[in-house]
């Protein structure tokens, strides 16, 4: 590839990491006699100002900006990574078993239950298969020799959590959990009515073998330029025969909404929280926790074990692929919790716990 042809893949990769990270759009006026998240045209966050950063910024920040931006290529290889052991989890267990596939793919398992969160398995996040955020570690399994998923819980519908490829290998053997306006976009990719539930937030939906509840969280949706928040974003708390597991997606912190959720759901056995796409801290605050915010979710929301997860995969933000999990390790000191209540696996690892 010739030194031009790098230099505009380079700006276009800039500008569509600007769409996905920035949000310009101004929330629109409440929708009478609707829930206070909800908008004329959409949805909105409830403790942060969803006007204060535009594309525009990012692209200011990115390129004219004092933060300095990590070759997350070049550091890659310090992502602790292992091909995922593809015939152990074709076999029920008497743990909760639970394996890492990168970046908020999670496979949970217990009880012969599969569960996926937040599926991707493009090499690409973005409307684009040439260009776009590159996957900068392996993929750590055949996709195809997954075992046979029960549900798939999707966050928002940003290229990073929502994913077409993934959605067309699962097909229509999965239900899918999803928020509130992302059921057409299922249906424009063949997936069946019947598998799709579709919650507002504190809704939920009790099957045989679980009860799934989506719950707030504070961050934003869109896959074009005109779609800005008109579907929601959501955390799920999972209840998998006397299993609890909470899944946050992507967000930022705010000293309502988690508390609210552990005050009035109790503890979970297992919370799958993000630590990384914090950087610069002046952009990504509102939208994406830091390790130290993560920590305090950890604590809102009452996890006896949370795992760290929105890290090592992608090149989204500035931080380098490896600092989430060193950044962790300290305010995991500072505030005083034990190493071993939360942590963070490598990509393709599985770990067993006994709630």
């Amino acid at each position: 590839m010739c030194q031009s042809t790098k230099i505009i893949f380079r700006l276009l990769t800039t500008l569509l990491i600007a769409f996905m990270l920035s949000s310009c759009s101004a929330s629109k006026a409440e929708s009478p006699f609707s829930p206070a998240h909800h908008t004329t045209t959409g949805f909105k966050n409830l403790y942060v100002d969803d006007t204060s950063k535009s594309l525009f910024g990012f692209l200011a920040m990115k390129l004219l900006g004092e933060t300095k931006w990590a070759n997350h290529a070049k550091r890659s290889e310090e992502v602790p990574v292992m091909n995922l052991n593809s015939e152990s989890i074709q076999f029920n267990s008497d743990d909760l078993r639970v394996s890492w596939l990168g970046h908020c793919t999670f496979l949970l398992q217990w009880k012969g239950v599969n569960i996926l969160t937040d599926p991707v398995f493009s090499d690409r996040v973005s409307p684009f298969s040439f260009v776009g955020p590159k996957r900068y570690i392996p993929h750590v399994t055949d996709y195809k020799n997954l075992p046979p998923i029960d549900y798939v819980i999707i966050s928002h519908n940003h290229y990073d959590h929502l994913d077409s490829a993934a959605v067309r290998l699962l097909g229509n053997t999965p239900i899918y959990f999803v928020p509130l306006g992302l059921k057409a976009w299922f249906l424009s990719k063949g997936i069946r009515s019947s598998h799709i539930k579709e919650l507002d937030w504190w809704d939920s939906v009790s099957l045989n073998d679980a009860s799934i509840k989506a719950l707030p969280s504070q961050h934003w949706s869109a896959r074009g330029l005109f779609d800005r928040r008109k579907t929601l974003w959501a955390s799920w708390r999972i209840n998998l025969k006397g299993v609890t597991i909470w899944f946050a997606g992507d967000t930022g912190y705010n000293d309502k909404q988690f508390k609210e959720i552990g005050d009035t759901l109790g503890p979970v056995d297992l919370a799958l929280i993000p630590i990384g796409g914090y950087s610069p801290r002046s952009f990504m605050q509102h939208y994406h926790v830091n390790p130290y915010e993560a920590l305090k979710i950890h604590k809102d929301v009452k996890a006896k074990l949370s795992i760290g997860m929105n890290w090592g995969t992608f090149p989204l933000t500035a931080e380098a692929p490896i600092d989430p999990i060193i950044e962790l390790a300290k305010q995991r000191k500072k505030m005083k919790i034990a190493n071993n209540e939360f942590i963070s696996i490598a990509v393709g690892e599985t770990v067993n716990f006994k709630p």
